[in-house]
């Protein structure tokens, strides 16, 4: 089947239609089919109508029992009723500016609806409700399926324009990623039944599958590009670095490094000593001491004649390391300068100049370092900090300025040895799993909504203090209130058929919230969909103390060091998984004042999800967390897009990690590791 067909080939879709569709990322035929839903209404489950409860959503098998009526009311609008029935009872339906319904209901016929039920009294009433005609010939589906919409789309426009493909005799030759061997061996479906059930699945168990498939898809086509970005090259020259004392850097850091931390130089050095590049992922806990860890590298480097490249993804962090790195270099006898962005023309090109010329020892930057004109006289190590905010070629362009060159990448977010492999292929991994000593621990506590008035009241303590606070909010923006938004759906990701997920706090409402509530106060926020320079000057102002408290989604949970933060609150956290809970903590208690995290969640006490939070108040080792992560919720939280652990097309140069972060089975992930191994060899 050719999926690279404009959407315009299919009918109805004319100019207009079409650029709204893009709006969605559908252009093509294939777009459209992989425009997945992201929930269902379940409209299977039906109520009978008195039985439901006054505002619930669900749906009722009605009768018409009266002709529609329709009404003029006030600026053009038009109302039309008509009466229903079920055995339980009778009930008026109301309609808005649906004239045309009068001749579409007809006395006797019955139909299912879907809408909220309204007790008035004696008397019932659905408004507005969707609604389907039960017929003999055909079987009402169990699901409806609840797609991402944009203005000028409707769910139903979408269903409609799916049907007519998946319909068509062809998409069993739709080509499928997954080879028909591995199919067969980890009974997986074909990708065109796949595609029929997770657009209408007749139940949960075919849902389950289809979504089985795509899972491992996602993780399958991860693990063959992670395995090919992450290929240790050819090792036809390397960067000899001798083996030399570090004891005069240590002298300059004045303090005693961990055991974990000589481990872990002890394995750098042995790999920049050796004879072949060092390719190395460095992880650790927020505060563990990885920069320390780089600094000897860069010493090693540095002593052996080489230049070092330092890159980080945003100039406020850059700026936050060459404020480190400067000093303690330049008094080692090592030229240090900042490139970024940020540089006029001529301050860009003078750091340039002397980075060509072998005047400039270590450079930090940004994306800047990986242009064209930024060129080095004799580069020996690359040190990519936060190398899940970088893509594989943004990574690979500053090692290719030099052949030979040693890696080593960092990362803060504690990752599980096992996934740790898996998402970073063939590099070698180091982890620092020890905090130093003296590093404050952050109290943290759980609580419901019956804590808001106190919790704002603390809020205004530590700014009345002095100190400063962060709000993490799990959505950007309110949505509108649409019946396929009012929580009575079944996620996608349903994991054993959940309850409905509670409603969210957005970044951008909340900011507004309590910039009322706290007029004297500077309240900002910051989110993903904002411009790169607007989050840098909102992330910076924080750090210069002219932000109170800062509303942000998890855009902050690595980066920025602000030591004046002491309070970090996380609304609805049921939503976010350990670790990432974990890293948004980590942004507060990293000055000398005592600091709190507290987790917002109006879940059930009794919950699994209340457990997990219980999990985090009661323990502050990142990687042991990691694991229980794992344990508990399987490696989806790993992968998750919305999870701040910056895979998908940002990692590995693949689409979009849609389904991966629902995956709550190891085994599956170990299948799709054991498949792409397979693939790579046959």
């Amino acid at each position: 089947m050719e999926t690279q067909k404009p959407i315009t080939s299919l009918p109805g879709v004319g100019k207009v239609r079409a650029e709204a569709l893009a709006r969605l990322g559908i252009e093509t035929t294939g777009d459209l089919l992989r425009h997945f839903p992201r929930a269902y209404q379940h409209r299977g489950n039906v109520t009978p109508i008195a039985s439901a409860e006054h505002g619930q959503i669900c749906s009722t098998m009605l009768t018409i029992g009266t002709h529609p009526h329709t009404a003029r009311l006030r600026g053009r609008m038009t109302l039309t009723k008509v009466t229903a029935f079920d055995e339980s009872a009778r009930c008026t339906l109301s309609f808005f500016n649906q004239e045309y319904l009068g001749n579409v209901f007809k006395v006797g016929q019955t139909y299912r609806f879907w809408g909220k039920v309204e007790h008035r009294g004696t008397s019932i009433t659905l408004t507005s409700p969707q609604w389907e005609v039960c017929r003999e010939d055909r079987q009402l589906p169990e699901f409806v399926a609840v797609y991402p919409l944009t203005a000028g789309i409707t769910g139903k426009m979408l269903s409609e324009m799916l049907v007519g493909v998946l319909s068509n005799p062809e998409i069993q030759n739709i080509h499928d990623p997954i080879p028909e061997r591995v199919r067969e061996k980890y009974d997986l479906l074909p990708l065109a039944q796949a595609l029929r059930d997770i657009h209408a699945p007749c139940d949960y168990a075919v849902l389950d599958r289809a979504r089985r498939r795509f899972i491992f898809e996602e993780l399958y086509l991860f693990c063959l590009a992670a395995q090919q970005d992450n290929a240790r090259p050819a090792a036809e020259k390397v960067q000899k670095i001798s083996a030399v004392s570090l004891a005069p850097l240590f002298d300059k850091i004045g303090f005693t490094l961990t055991q974990a931390q000589q481990r872990v130089i002890a394995e750098i050095s042995g790999d920049m000593t050796g004879d072949r590049p060092m390719m190395r992922l460095l992880s650790g806990d927020v505060g563990s001491g990885k920069t320390v860890v780089a600094a000897a590298a860069a010493y090693l480097a540095l002593r052996s004649g080489y230049q070092v490249a330092i890159m980080a993804p945003t100039e406020i962090l850059a700026t936050q390391h060459a404020a480190y790195f400067t000093p303690l270099f330049e008094e080692l006898g090592y030229r240090t300068h900042l490139l970024t962005g940020a540089l006029t023309p001529k301050q860009k090109e003078a750091v340039r100049h002397a980075c060509r010329e072998g005047e400039l020892d270590v450079v930090v930057g940004t994306h800047a370092l990986l242009t064209d004109d930024t060129v080095f006289a004799n580069l020996g190590l690359v040190v990519t900090d936060e190398l899940h905010r970088f893509g594989v070629r943004q990574k690979a362009v500053l090692a290719e300025k030099t052949e030979g060159a040693h890696v080593l990448y960092m990362s803060a977010t504690p990752i599980p040895r096992t996934m740790a492999h898996i998402m970073y292929g063939s590099l070698d991994i180091s982890q620092i799993d020890q905090m130093p000593v003296g590093r404050q621990r952050v109290d943290t506590f759980a609580v419901n909504e019956n804590y808001r008035q106190r919790l704002l009241a603390f809020v205004a303590k530590q700014v009345e203090d002095g100190r400063q606070v962060y709000v993490v909010c799990p959505s950007v923006e309110d949505k509108e209130d649409f019946a396929e938004d009012d929580g009575s759906t079944v996620p996608m990701d349903f994991r054993g058929h959940a309850p409905p997920q509670l409603p969210l706090r957005s970044a951008v409402g909340y900011a507004a919230e309590l910039q009322q509530h706290f007029p004297d106060y500077t309240v900002a926020f910051v989110h993903g969909k904002m411009k790169s320079e607007e989050k840098d000057t909102v992330m910076r102002r924080f750090y210069a103390g002219e932000v109170d408290i800062l509303v942000s989604t998890t855009v902050i949970e690595v980066g920025v060091n602000v030591p004046n933060a002491t309070l970090m609150i996380v609304e609805n956290a049921e939503r976010f998984g350990l670790s990432q809970l974990h890293q948004l903590r980590g942004r507060v208690g990293r000055g000398d004042a005592k600091s709190y995290c507290v987790l917002v969640s109006d879940v059930q006490a009794d919950s699994p999800a209340h457990a997990r939070l219980n999990v985090l108040c009661n323990n502050y080792d990142g990687y042991a967390i990691a694991e229980q992560d794992l344990a508990q919720r399987g490696p989806g939280d790993f992968f998750a897009v919305s999870g701040g652990m910056g895979l998908g097309e940002r990692q590995h140069g693949s689409a979009t990690l849609r389904f991966a972060g629902m995956c709550d089975d190891v085994t599956l992930l170990e299948q799709a590791v054991e498949a792409a191994k397979e693939t790579v060899l046959s």
